[in-house]
């Protein structure tokens, strides 16, 4: 990414980074977060001799570690966390408890009240915590928030959000609720949720419904299965409605149908997926009947929550009061799933 290619960072001062799990997705992070030039990375650990050794390649000096607290005693300043659900909340918080700045895959806890406690460690330890959420750094997604932010659009009463996947996740974790937490909703909706909320600067949520189905039925409760298709709405203390559609193996006639459309009382803007591509992205701004091009392909956006966080970190940046909104996604998400609310 050259825009995070040229930070001027001295070398003795790079944050030493560890890699907890090097699978495509944290492999291919430790490459976006390598071409800040801002970290070292320090540590790399997969239960996969493999898959380590391969993420070892592109960073030689690092050592090749078995578990988190062997990580952890290496001396670390922030890990990368790329592993399954089930493990992200209770990694996050011993490496918070110990000092260690932390970037999470999503979801960051299988529920609200996981999630809560790991936000609750970082303020406690005062280190920096992201997740990635990295729909938001699209250069689609940054032209609507553009207008978002400068009120063009007028009052803003409706949102429409889809994350339809023409496939399933292959690990089978993915379909144990225990394990996972949830099915579309936890995998792809809580990206939806996020850019709904995110986009209005996280306005109160006074209501939420949802349905959620498993092969073409509703899904009942405990039923040990997770959702492959959800519908939700979420009416906002603005007025805004927001409605979300998310799903796994829809005959979508494409790989993905993504999209996140806002509609005000002076116009619409949208981000859509192109032509079925999961990584190809347009904003595009509505006027009536007309409509104008604010981004397009190409863009290679999808380090840069990652390289994001290690350029913070680089800077000695500490606990981000923003952080706390993480909750308020997940609280979204376990509205959803009708959960009870935790304090």
């Amino acid at each position: 990414m050259a825009e995070f290619a040229t930070m001027p960072v001295c070398a003795l001062a790079r944050p030493r980074i560890g890699f907890l799990g090097v699978g495509w997705i944290g492999r291919h992070r430790l490459e976006g977060i390598l071409d800040t030039g801002a970290v070292e990375v320090a540590a790399i650990s997969d239960p996969s001799r493999d898959m380590a050794s391969e993420a070892q390649r592109l960073a030689p000096d690092a050592e090749l570690v078995t578990s988190l607290n062997d990580m952890l005693d290496a001396g670390v300043d922030g890990i990368v966390i790329a592993t399954p659900s089930a493990m992200h909340a209770a990694q996050s918080i011993e490496a918070l408890s110990r000092g260690v700045a932390v970037f999470c895959q999503k979801p960051l806890g299988r529920t609200a009240e996981e999630v809560r406690a790991v936000v609750d460690a970082a303020r406690a330890a005062d280190r920096l915590l992201s997740v990635d959420f990295c729909y938001r750094f699209t250069e689609a997604m940054r032209r609507v928030r553009e207008l978002l932010d400068r009120g063009e659009l007028g009052h803003v009463y409706a949102i429409d959000l889809t994350f339809h996947n023409a496939y399933g996740p292959d690990k089978p974790w993915f379909y144990d609720p225990a394990q996972s937490g949830g099915g579309c909703v936890m995998d792809l909706g809580v990206h939806l949720v996020d850019l709904a909320l995110w986009s209005l600067d996280f306005p109160k949520v006074l209501d939420v419904s949802g349905t959620l189905m498993a092969g073409g039925e509703r899904l009942e409760a405990a039923s040990g299965r997770v959702e492959d298709y959800a519908i939700a709405t979420l009416q906002l203390e603005t007025g805004t409605v927001v409605r979300l559609a998310c799903s796994w193996r829809l005959h979508a006639g494409c790989d993905a149908v993504i999209s996140a459309e806002f509609y005000g009382t002076e116009g619409g803007v949208a981000l859509r997926n192109v032509g079925g591509s999961f990584y190809d992205f347009v904003a595009e701004r509505y006027r009536g009947t007309a409509r104008e091009i604010l981004a397009e392909p190409p863009d290679s956006w999808g380090v840069r929550a990652a390289a994001d966080w290690a350029m913070r970190l680089a800077k000695g940046e500490h606990f981000d009061p923003a952080t706390e909104r993480l909750v308020d996604v997940a609280e979204c998400l376990d509205r959803i799933y009708g959960r009870p609310p935790r304090r």
